[in-house]
């Protein structure tokens, strides 16, 4: 029988691989929850298809510009909007870099 370790902080072990990818998805699932919830809480129409994207989006990066703007959009489709004057498009690549 082999001995697992369990201590694998840059071992690049599987135990490793396998703590961090569920750590990315309970965070991913965090922060879309919160998307969901101000979204919510603002009264506006989620509709399936809206809900779907969210729930599904594993990019923290993303899902922290949807939850930023959440708070002002008029519509929950706005949220992915990304044309001319809307807040996506306004950003810099240095905006969207994940907050710590």
């Amino acid at each position: 029988m082999q001995n697992a370790v369990t201590y694998f902080p840059g071992h690049r072990t599987l135990f490793e691989e396998k703590y961090l990818e569920g750590k990315a998805e309970g965070e991913a699932r965090g922060e879309a929850r919160g998307v969901l919830r101000v979204l919510e809480v603002r009264d506006l129409v989620i509709t399936d298809a809206v809900r779907e994207r969210i729930v599904t989006c594993s990019d923290l990066t993303l899902l922290n510009d949807w939850l930023d703007r959440a708070g002002t959009v008029e519509r929950a489709e706005d949220l992915f909007s990304t044309g001319p004057g809307s807040p996506a498009a306004e950003q810099t690549p240095q905006d969207r870099q994940p907050r710590s």
